[in-house]
């Protein structure tokens, strides 16, 4: 049980003494929102769990209990809420989750944290929770803390994108339920992926600009926004190598360099 990088599967005296010898502490970011016909709504929260656990087993690290919830899902870059299953919280609650946990994990020493983001609209309410733990704690006190928030698709280096899309990357807007995220849950958890279910209707074509009340009707039926056409479980771990090795050189060059 001692050895597990899982946070909460410590007693407090393993997570005390691991934090106290500088363990670098992940918080995964993530949400229960539509994949598509083909796919669970843990992808968000298996995702960047995931990475961090892989990361964390390289660098001596701990992996907390991934806030499960996202930020509202939009039509553009999840599908938005009219889908069945996706639960969503206001960016207001996200931040002042994300901002309560900085500030717990401060109380209790913690001083090298990683956000490993798995939902696009969390992003910027991400950012928001970290500006506020940052004015809770005082900056002027925030000397050794360090925090690094980090997006699982940004880790991915352009050569393996042009290896996954031969034909043009249509960017990460459009690959909710597509390509990437289908690759990655194949690697990771295929049970959770039934490709036979999934509905070629994408891709989506949006205006550029946002409606509301009424969703756009460029949403596809199937909740996909791109394609998951060419989806493998080999892709996935091309993408999945590319953002444990990215995660990871964080790190080190962050709170190892010397």
């Amino acid at each position: 049980m001692s050895e597990s990088v899982f946070y909460a599967e410590l007693p407090w005296p393993v997570a005390e003494a691991r934090v106290r010898d500088g363990a670098p502490v992940f918080l995964p970011l993530g949400a229960t929102e539509q994949h598509g016909r083909h796919m669970a709504l843990n992808t968000d929260v298996v995702l960047p769990t995931s990475m961090a656990v892989r990361a964390a087993k390289r660098v001596g690290g701990l992996v907390l209990p991934a806030l499960a919830y996202g930020n509202r899902s939009q039509p553009r870059t999840g599908g938005g809420p009219a889908f069945p299953g996706t639960l969503n919280i206001t960016a207001n609650t996200f931040s002042l989750l994300v901002r309560d946990i900085l500030c717990d994990l401060y109380r209790q020493k913690v001083r090298r944290i990683v956000t490993v983001n798995g939902h696009y609209e969390n992003v910027w309410p991400t950012i928001e929770g970290i500006e506020l733990a940052l004015d809770a704690i005082g900056r002027d006190r925030c000397g050794d803390l360090r925090i690094i928030r980090i997006d699982h698709w940004e880790m991915i280096r352009p050569a393996t994108l042009a290896r996954v899309f031969p034909n043009g990357y249509p960017g990460i807007e459009l690959e909710h339920a597509s390509v990437l995220e289908t690759s990655m849950m194949l690697a990771l958890r295929p049970e959770l992926v039934d490709l036979s279910q999934a509905l070629h209707d994408g891709p989506a074509s949006f205006l550029p600009y946002d409606r509301y009340p009424k969703p756009p009707a460029e949403v596809p039926a199937s909740g996909v926004l791109s394609l998951t056409e060419g989806s493998s479980a080999e892709k996935g771990e091309w993408l999945l190598k590319d953002c444990e090795d990215g995660i990871v050189d964080i790190v080190n060059r962050e709170f190892f360099a010397q």
